[in-house]
């Protein structure tokens, strides 16, 4: 069992600070939650996110561009990679930039995500295993105009 994080500064709050972004990219959110949660004072976190961030040391637009592409990589799709940078306090606009859900691209992804999980092309084989792939891609995080585009409408094809 690990023992409660203490509410005092593990440090100076700028080593922190760049000891986080050099294992990897954070969201200005994420950054200042994670500093005040190792005992830097609200304030003083968010000014040295400011800092960073007009510095270029953290930046948004990176974190968003390469979350979304790890990611998308990971077999996710559009709707969850969206959902989970709006967790991580990157704004509506920056996200549209990375992740657009109306790309054809997705169709494709979402195939090979199927593929995957469920085998060789040929698509379901009854409304039970279909229902059980469309709740997978959904979970996923694919629209249910992807899931149907994958699955088929019924004619049997699937992929």
């Amino acid at each position: 069992m690990r023992p409660p994080k203490s509410k005092r500064p593990e440090g100076d709050p700028r080593r922190l600070a760049l000891d986080l972004l050099a294992r990897r990219e954070h969201s200005a959110a994420e950054l200042r939650r994670k500093l005040t949660r190792r005992g830097v004072a609200s304030g003083e976190a968010a000014e040295l996110v400011g800092d960073l961030a007009g510095a270029r040391l953290q930046s948004d637009e990176r974190f968003a561009e390469q979350y979304a592409a790890s990611r998308r990589e990971r077999g996710y799709g559009p709707l969850r990679i969206a959902a989970e940078l709006r967790e991580r306090g990157v704004p509506d606009p920056l996200i549209g930039r990375f992740v657009d859900a109306h790309d054809p691209e997705w169709v494709e992804r979402a195939r090979a995500v199927r593929r995957k999980r469920f085998g060789a092309p040929g698509g379901p084989r009854d409304l039970r295993e279909r229902a059980r792939q469309a709740r997978f891609l959904q979970y996923r995080g694919f629209s249910p105009a992807q899931v149907r585009a994958v699955l088929g409408d019924g004619d049997g094809d699937g992929d």
